[in-house]
């Protein structure tokens, strides 16, 4: 059995490790796809392997790895680097028949691992991107990044504030500008009426968060967010007197890039739930003062709803073009 050894910190995979890792295939019986990660990484090792995985998980002639990057001294030159990069590697993974590579060091590699060496697309023409490059400008680059990979670099954005005050018609709105997903307020989905319980609001709280998380998978850069768990937390101290500790668990599950904090400058419109038309100023201040008491930046929408538009689409478009 022919044994093949691709190696690299795929930070992150994009669509050249993945041609590469299919090209070499044709070359062996088993390919070792071997991922070197230092606990300084700017992307975690276990989260950029579990993206491996995902991606190779139906070829039962990939075998993933994953090993710590303390065998390398970058002060040397590549040929004696090489030498311990190789003796580490038949260590780790005996012998290796075949190296395949798209960098200048494959050949010295493959010399001391007494190996065959394969380029392929060394000078990046088949699939034009790097990994620092999409570290460095995702969304331009987006088209090379797998489906697995991308809910890393997905902009989460909430539309955050008092009822009444657009954020659900702006969410969806946005989404269809975008081409991409939004989380509406799942609460409506569960309640009717404000007549709710604790256990109601849990349920809610879950299915809030599970929501973001499955729709961040399926997201085009930006994943709109009508609510958060910090307003499910605010109605529920509002109309129950308390706030179950489940609500502050379930809000450290999402992080979101963005928040924008919807003004109450538009007319207040009743829909069946709403029924604080007349505490408009201070649920508005409840909300401004939840974010600032967990320093939690975020910019204020206000004006009527093009001026709203308006303002939301440049700061989006400063958010996905760097």
């Amino acid at each position: 059995m022919k044994r093949g050894l691709v190696i690299g910190k795929f930070m992150p995979v994009h669509n050249g490790h993945r041609a590469l890792i299919r090209f070499a295939t044709q070359y062996c019986d088993e390919l070792i796809v071997s991922m070197s990660y230092k606990d300084d990484d700017a992307i975690p090792g276990l989260l950029r392997f579990s993206w491996i995985q995902e991606i190779f998980r139906d070829d039962p002639h990939i075998k993933p790895e994953v090993v710590q990057d303390n065998f390398d001294d970058e002060s040397l030159p590549i040929q004696e680097r090489t030498k311990s990069w190789a003796s580490f590697l038949n260590n780790r993974y005996g012998r290796i028949d075949v190296l395949i590579s798209s960098e200048e060091y494959g050949p010295w590699l493959a010399k001391h691992l007494n190996a065959e060496h394969f380029f392929f697309d060394i000078h990046r023409k088949l699939i034009p991107v790097s990994a620092t490059q999409i570290r460095h400008n995702p969304y331009h680059y987006w088209d090379f990044i797998p489906e697995a990979v991308r809910p890393y670099f997905v902009k989460k954005v909430c539309f955050y504030g008092a009822e009444s005050t657009g954020k659900s018609v702006m969410a969806r709105h946005l989404a269809e500008v975008y081409k991409t997903e939004f989380v509406p307020e799942v609460a409506r989905e569960i309640v009717s009426s404000n007549d709710f319980t604790i256990e109601d609001i849990i349920k809610i709280g879950h299915a809030q968060t599970e929501r973001v998380l499955e729709k961040v998978k399926t997201a085009n850069k930006i994943l709109f967010c009508d609510t958060d768990l910090i307003t499910t937390q605010i109605y529920c101290k509002h109309y129950l007197g308390i706030v179950p500790s489940v609500l502050y668990e379930l809000e450290k599950r999402v992080f979101y890039d963005q928040y924008f904090l919807f003004d109450i400058d538009v007319p207040w419109v009743a829909d069946g739930m709403r029924d604080l038309g007349n505490e408009r100023k201070k649920m508005f201040d409840t909300f401004k003062q939840q974010l600032e008491v967990r320093n939690i930046p975020y910019l204020l929408v206000k004006g009527d709803y093009n001026e709203r538009e308006r303002f939301l689409r440049m700061e989006l478009d400063k958010m996905i073009s760097h």
